[in-house]
């Protein structure tokens, strides 16, 4: 697993609504509740397209 930068994580943002992410440590993916996105991270550098995220499971029920 790779070692991510938490002040670098601090100042990220879910490119679509703009709202705060949340760290999976264990999936190494920022969480965008809001959009109920997962963008993943490889080799320690976030992609933070909308195109690469991961749909929330969660978010298609509602």
């Amino acid at each position: 697993m790779e070692k991510v930068d938490h002040r670098l994580l601090e100042m990220l943002v879910c490119p679509l609504t703009k709202t705060r992410l949340a760290y999976n440590k264990e999936t190494q993916e920022l969480i965008s509740d809001v959009a109920g996105l997962a963008y993943p991270i490889r080799q320690g550098i976030p992609i933070m397209l909308v195109d690469e995220a991961r749909r929330l499971e969660d978010k298609l029920l509602l």
